[in-house]
């Protein structure tokens, strides 16, 4: 007979903190294989109906299905974002307007300065001379930089692209290999976490797509009612930015609002503010809990700390995959009875307490029989 003992609570405490802190060290210097890994699975699990389709009503093979499947989705993201730089490549023709409006509000800012704090245009000069040239003196590390972004960007890329390949073709395998690591009378549950986590997925992908859409065609139209330029554009990079969860919409603001005073009048720039603000209002309390919430039930407080990790870990990537990576966790613990309270925790409040004591029966009767 197997004999159970109970650990102390600081020895408990002591080993839940060494693993994340291991887990999180991982996770950190692992970025270069575990993000794409991670993209790779998110798409290859909304692009499972596509290969479904592809395999059974056109006969595809697997291969050439995932294949298929995967330039039709990197095409289309790869076509909006090659209409987004065409859009920015039509603003050389405003660039010295642009020059003069900048300098204009930076003469005007000198004299401001100038009447309120009383330092001379000069010695401002002088500062911004000093700045600017030590800037320059740190081009080479700054061009270093950029290049290592960029060849970063690019093996995200390649990885992403063929994690999610080998995923959609080996996706039979690995779920029999689900079962197999597992008892067989957890197999129904397994197949239902594996099920709910596709729906999630897909759900929430598409859900953004379509805040993102909604987004966008709500600024191109605020906008084209106030008379700004290069609307379309503008309203692309909100849309794009506005995936980026609660900092997105305060980026796309700034970059809206400084091209804005390069080919407009302040007036301008104030009602894009304000019409900003209204657009980000009616995504937070309308589209984001009737579209994107509603696939992925995760509250907001832990929603936002998984965000703050997620960049701390991974930077832009990791705060776009904080959300499904949460609700990830969610469906497993909902389901694995060890962890249902923590479950309950990141869950929504609900209104009534029935789901509460349903749990808190479960939970007591497991631990009657457990003899705990």
């Amino acid at each position: 007979m197997i004999r159970f003992f109970s650990l102390p609570f600081y020895i408990k405490l002591a080993c839940t903190l060494i693993s994340i802190i291991a887990l999180g060290y991982i996770a950190h210097i692992g970025q270069t294989i575990i993000v794409p890994l991670i993209l790779g699975s998110l798409f290859s699990l909304l692009l499972v109906p596509v290969c479904n389709w592809l395999e059974v009503k056109l006969k595809f093979h697997r291969t050439l299905a995932a294949v298929l499947a995967l330039l039709l989705f990197f095409g289309l993201v790869g076509g909006l974002f090659t209409m987004l730089g065409s859009q920015l490549s039509m603003l050389k023709d405003d660039w010295p307007a642009f020059e003069k409006q900048i300098m204009d509000g930076f003469q005007l800012a000198q004299v401001w300065v100038h009447k309120t704090y009383g330092v001379a245009q000069s010695e401002q000069m002088e500062y911004l001379t000093n700045t600017v040239s030590k800037s320059v003196s740190q081009g080479t590390a700054i061009v270093g930089i950029a290049l290592l972004s960029l060849s970063s960007l690019l093996i995200l890329f390649v990885f992403t692209f063929l994690y999610a390949f080998f995923i959609l073709i080996y996706r039979g395998h690995i779920v029999r290999f689900l079962l197999l690591v597992n008892r067989t009378e957890h197999h129904v549950i397994v197949m239902d976490i594996v099920q709910q986590i596709q729906y999630v997925v897909k759900k929430y992908l598409i859900g953004l797509v379509l805040q993102m859409l909604i987004v966008a065609v709500l600024t191109f139209i605020a906008l084209s009612i106030i008379g700004v330029k290069y609307s379309l554009m503008l309203a692309i990079i909100t849309g794009v930015f506005n995936v980026l969860p609660y900092i997105g919409i305060v980026v796309a603001m700034l970059i809206i609002a400084l091209i804005t005073f390069a080919t407009s009048s302040i007036t301008h720039v104030l009602l894009v503010i304000l019409a900003l603000i209204v657009i980000h209002l009616m995504d937070s309390n309308y589209v984001v809990p009737k579209i994107v919430g509603s696939k992925v039930k995760v509250n907001s407080l832990f929603a936002m700390m998984a965000i703050i990790v997620g960049e701390m870990l991974w930077g832009i990537s990791g705060m776009f995959l904080a959300i499904p990576i949460l609700a990830i966790c969610k469906i497993l613990f909902d389901r694995v009875r060890d962890l249902k309270a923590w479950g309950f925790l990141l869950g929504e409040e609900e209104k009534n307490n029935e789901h509460f004591k349903r749990l808190l029966e479960e939970l007591n009767i497991f631990k009657r029989k457990s003899g705990k």
